[in-house]
């Protein structure tokens, strides 16, 4: 088996956990052993070229893996700057209905999707896409306010 496997993935270390990977499969599924429909070895190597195969086909489903570059220093606004605006947005946040705040929560800090909100806070999903809509139309009125009375403390 692992001969074969090294065979088709060119790879010791991804060989082995083909094998590995053949044999938990024969363990979960002792039946097919003795279906009496062809030979162990037979259907071992069967699942060893499938597993290579579905290894192939996700890593052809997605993106290819890009080495990431080195982290570069980005010039950017002071640490005080980011406070600021995390002060701001907490404040903001304090100042909506309990309902608006559980469902950004949910959406958007936790990266909920609207089913699994609705789920969580016991709701259907029309009610967190309107409670959604209406928490982020409060938010911009309440940044469009906080703008307004800086334009006037500044002239």
């Amino acid at each position: 088996m692992l001969a074969y496997a090294t065979q088709l993935t060119r790879d010791r270390a991804a060989a082995e956990d083909v094998v590995q990977e053949a044999l938990v499969r024969a363990w979960r599924h002792p039946d097919s052993l003795v279906n009496g429909k062809g030979s162990v070895r037979g259907w071992l190597l069967t699942v060893v070229r499938n597993i290579v195969t579905d290894q192939i086909r996700a890593r052809n489903a997605r993106a290819p893996e890009v080495r990431e570059s080195p982290v570069e220093v980005a010039v950017s606004g002071d640490h005080a700057e980011q406070v600021v605006n995390s002060v701001v947005v907490i404040d903001a946040l304090s100042r909506l209905s309990a309902e608006h705040r559980e469902v950004l929560e949910q959406v958007y800090l936790l990266g909920s999707t609207v089913a699994e909100a609705a789920k969580a806070l016991g709701i259907p999903p029309g009610t967190v896409k309107s409670r959604s809509f209406y928490a982020l139309r409060a938010l911009r009125e309440l940044r469009s306010l906080s703008a307004a009375g800086t334009e006037r403390s500044a002239s």
